[in-house]
């Protein structure tokens, strides 16, 4: 039991510490020095880049989560017997993404400008942190006000984005060893060269003041490009219904979640892409016109089916929304709202027409990758030239419809142009590459038994349809499907 103490120690304690305090307190004050503008501004300067960094890193995580949207899209939009396929490709890409842009991606696209085409350092993020352990800012070709590390993995959720567009595409009937492949080359060399050209500071089309905020060409046109050739050079999936008519979907719950999620994730997409929260008022901008243009793009492509149907799809409605998406994410911070509402509008309509026309070139595209993306992706990239505000602009230059003339249009055409050209060269080397390989295509079993079972020995529903009723099937599906090599000459 403690015993208690005298009221004396008490008071000698009490005393002694105020002698001590009246003798050192003065020394303490004096040695606070006062607050000047100077230590002011370092403070609120600090204070602003963390603020900063947690807005990117939080808007990154959502550009992120748009993986599993693109995921449980995909797993909807196809057949049963290719869903394990997607799902793996879907994530598969984001571990062979990271590393590719770590090693050469970044540097490509954030390094220091070689004549405005490539970026030539910050391979491996080698120069970081600095000798004094210090976090530098920004990078080479960047000016953004946040540590390396934050803006290196905000752009590598941008480069999992563009590189996971090609596997809906290309769905059903790609080697995988050729899936991980292209997915690197992608994520080091080709997406990334784009990327340096508009968002890089030395990048040529920057220096003309190329608009694209958030992608809508650096992202989509890119992925989307990318998906049509390699499904031009793969050839139909078997056992496809004649041209003109889609697949069923195999599972519409999976898909509307997959569209959901991206909605969702475009949230980070855009207003992310600010890279800052000092103007308050774009990022208010940016969000208000991403989901306008998304609601018009679903009601326009709803009913516009609809008039053509007299059905109400789901599925052109969910696409809808993504096309309205695309379009406005390179003119989110560059428009009014009421013009992310006509954009939106002709996104719904164009992406409706896209897969008629992709159906009528015998490309098998089983979720509408290029008319969604590549078709979408051009034209909300042009929408700058026609629509821009003078106010918003980066030159100050107004589109053809307000009064601007043909200057921001024409540099807007002259960088669709430029970056479809590449893309489209690019892509035919590499998967013509792949295909010189056998690495395109899969396995000719594989069209008979189904990619799951052949690539994966698994089935995304055991319980209802088993790897087994795939393989009973073989002998049904050898008779009905044409040899591989004609596929691949459709």
């Amino acid at each position: 039991m403690n015993k208690r103490i005298p009221p004396w120690h008490r008071l000698l304690a009490l005393a002694i510490a105020s002698m001590i305090f009246a003798v050192f307190a003065p020394t303490i004050v004096h040695a606070a020095d006062p607050p000047t503008v100077q230590s002011l501004f370092e403070t609120t300067t600090k204070l602003q880049i963390s603020i900063d960094t947690i807005w990117v890193l939080i808007t990154g995580f959502l550009i992120f989560f748009m993986q599993t949207g693109f995921a449980m899209l995909e797993a909807g939009l196809n057949r049963q017997r290719d869903v394990v396929n997607a799902l793996l490709e879907n994530f598969i890409n984001a571990a062979v993404t990271i590393l590719v842009w770590w090693g050469i991606g970044f540097g490509i696209a954030f390094g220091t400008s070689a004549g405005g085409l490539i970026g030539i350092d910050t391979f491996f993020l080698s120069q970081l942190p600095g000798t004094d352990g210090s976090y530098t800012l920004g990078a080479p070709g960047s000016t953004a006000a946040i540590n390396t590390y934050t803006l290196f993995f905000f752009q590598f959720a941008f480069t999992a984005t563009a590189t996971t567009i090609a596997t809906g595409s290309m769905a059903g009937r790609t080697d995988f060893f050729g899936d991980l492949i292209y997915s690197a080359i992608m994520g080091a060399i080709a997406y990334p060269i784009i990327v340096h050209w508009v968002w890089n500071s030395g990048g040529w089309l920057s220096k003309l003041s190329y608009h694209d905020f958030a992608g809508s060409s650096v992202v989509h046109t890119v992925g989307g490009l990318t998906a049509l050739v390699g499904a031009y050079l793969l050839g139909p999936r078997p056992d496809r219904p004649a041209w003109g008519t889609l697949p069923p979907a195999h599972n519409l719950g999976l898909a509307t979640l997959g569209t959901m999620i991206l909605w969702f994730g475009w949230y980070g997409f855009n207003p992310g892409s600010t890279l800052s929260t000092g103007n308050t008022g774009l990022i208010g901008l940016v969000t208000v016109n991403t989901t306008l243009s998304a609601g018009a793009a679903a009601l326009s492509a709803t009913i516009f089916q609809y008039t053509r149907t007299g059905k109400w799809d789901l599925v052109y409605s969910l696409n809808g929304s993504l096309a309205g998406l695309v379009a406005i994410t390179a003119p989110c911070a560059y428009v009014a709202p009421w013009a992310s509402v006509l954009i939106g509008l002709t996104g719904g309509i164009l992406v409706t027409l896209g897969v008629d026309l992709i159906e009528s070139l015998h490309i098998d595209d089983p979720v509408g990758a290029f008319a969604v993306h590549g078709i979408n992706g051009m034209m909300g990239t042009l929408s700058v030239g026609f629509l821009g505000q003078a106010e918003l602009t980066l030159n100050k230059k107004a589109g053809l419809f307000l009064g601007g003339g043909f200057d921001l249009l024409g540099i807007q055409t002259l960088g669709v142009v430029a970056i479809a050209v590449f893309t489209v060269g690019f892509s035919f080397l590499m998967f013509g590459g792949l295909k010189a390989l056998g690495h395109l295509r899969v396995n000719p079993e594989a069209d008979c038994i189904g990619i799951d079972a052949y690539e994966h020995g698994a089935s995304v529903w055991p319980d209802v349809y088993a790897i087994e009723q795939f393989i009973t099937e073989d002998g049904k599906n050898r008779t009905n499907t044409p040899e591989v090599g004609t596929l691949d000459s459709e």
